[in-house]
């Protein structure tokens, strides 16, 4: 059966001489398909359509390919959106959606996890060919992973809108840190920062990190656990000054 017979068959379904509006609301999966199918279906039909959680994956597989459907951007929202859209239907959109479509797929706890991953991906992938205005927009804003890949943004104000977002974690400062390259205005700005400066593993970092000042670094050998300094020196890679500083606290605090 080629495809315009199969629609035919799908439409033929539906019950004469009641409206799509009503139709959209109907329990039974095999009227969904058929609305799907239906030429008459409109946008905003459509989108109606794409709240219903229970909606058919086939029938999110049909708005796909619907030739004038498909083509809108909020439908192509909707259905990226809807937690049961098809992996190959949902990911390949993702690449034509626009950068704060992509935090809001990103922020969305009901997509699935790899949809939303594939999301940041593309917002990653982006960042160096956006405005400074989307980047601190999405520093502010975004999940975690994207506003972490902006902690080394060469703006000041960019960094310190990913410090304050409320998706950051220690974990992410602590990688953003240890990765070295573009980390000037980085771990300057965390040492003086109210809520990241005082935890023991940003701490560790820090002194590890070329672009401390070496004030901080005397400071945090004196904060520190005696086992995490006795860590870094085993393990870290320390200019002559920091280790000379951090074994003078092991020496002092020792006894």
């Amino acid at each position: 059966m080629d495809d315009a017979s199969a629609v035919d068959k799908k439409t033929s379904a539906l019950p004469a001489d009641t409206p799509l509006d009503q139709l959209i609301h109907d329990s039974s999966p095999e009227i969904l398909l058929a609305v799907t199918a239906d030429p008459r279906l409109t946008e905003d039909l459509a989108l109606a359509l794409l709240q219903r959680r229970d909606l058919p994956r086939a029938a999110l597989e049909l708005l796909h390919k619907h030739k004038s459907l498909a083509r809108l951007r909020k439908v192509q929202m909707a259905i990226v959106m809807h937690p049961h859209a098809p992996r190959h239907v949902s990911v390949p959109v993702i690449r034509h959606l626009y950068v704060f479509e992509l935090m809001q797929v990103a922020l969305q706890p009901s997509v699935p996890a790899d949809v939303r991953h594939a999301a940041e991906e593309a917002l990653v992938a982006r960042l160096e060919t956006i405005s400074s205005g989307e980047r601190f927009t999405l520093a502010k804003r975004s999940s975690g992973r994207v506003a972490a890949a902006l902690l080394r943004d060469k703006e000041e104000r960019v960094l310190q809108a990913a410090l304050a977002n409320p998706q950051m974690t220690e974990a992410w400062i602590v990688k953003a840190l240890k990765a070295g390259t573009g980390t000037e205005l980085l771990a300057p700005a965390i040492c003086r920062h109210q809520k990241w400066s005082y935890r023991n593993d940003v701490k560790a970092a820090l002194v590890s990190s070329l672009h401390t000042p070496f004030a901080k670094v005397v400071q945090f050998a004196s904060e520190l656990p005696l086992n995490t300094i006795r860590d870094l020196l085993r393990s870290a890679r320390l200019s002559p000054n920091v280790k000379g500083c951090l074994r003078a606290a092991l020496e002092k605090r020792g006894k």
